[in-house]
C-alpha cells in the first residue's frame, strides 16, 4: 500500500489571525511588517520604506479587513487618500503590537515533500522513518527576526 506525504495548508494565515486576535484582545494596536517586493502587494508606493512597509491593521483604522488563507486585505487613507490594501499571506514577515513591540515574525512555510516511498520499495538497508520523526536539518532560512528597538 502507498502512502502519499500529506500536504497541510500553510501555517502562517492562522499563527497571523491568533497573535492579531491577542492584540486586539489585549486592547493593543496589531501592526504588520511587509515585504513589498512580493509579487501581488498592493500598498502606495510612498508607503514603502528599504523594501518593507508597517502597517496597522487595528479596526479603528482600516475598513473592511479581511484575513483570509491567501491574503490581508483592506482600505486605509494614506496621507489623506483611501486606498485598497492587499497583502498576500507570504509577504507578511510580523506581526507586532505597536505600543510594546510584543508579537512575532512569522515562519516560512514548512517545504512539502515528495510522496513517502512505500514500505515494499524500501531497500532492504533501509528502514522507514516514524510518522513522528521531525524533518532532518535546521529549520529553513530567510525571514528576518524581529528585533523590538526602544
Amino acid at each position: 500500500m502507498t502512502e502519499d506525504f500529506f500536504h497541510m495548508t500553510s501555517h502562517r494565515p492562522y499563527l497571523l489571525r491568533a497573535l492579531v486576535e491577542w492584540i486586539n484582545d489585549n486592547q493593543l494596536t496589531p501592526h504588520i511588517l511587509v515585504d513589498a517586493g512580493v509579487p501581488g502587494v498592493q500598498v502606495p508606493p510612498s508607503a514603502i520604506k528599504d523594501g518593507r512597509v508597517v502597517l496597522n491593521i487595528a479596526e479603528r483604522a482600516v475598513v473592511r479587513l479581511v484575513i483570509d488563507n491567501e491574503s490581508v486585505s483592506f482600505s486605509a487613507r494614506f496621507s489623506g487618500t483611501s486606498y485598497p490594501v492587499q497583502v498576500p499571506i507570504s509577504a507578511v514577515l510580523a506581526v507586532y503590537a505597536r505600543e510594546t513591540g510584543q508579537g512575532m515574525a512569522l515562519p516560512d512555510d514548512i517545504p512539502g515533500g515528495e510522496p513517502a516511498p512505500a514500505s515494499d520499495e524500501l531497500h532492504d538497508d533501509e528502514q522507514a522513518p516514524p510518522d513522528d520523526t521531525p524533518p532532518a536539518g535546521p529549520p529553513p532560512k530567510g525571514r528576518p527576526t524581529l528585533r523590538v528597538v526602544k
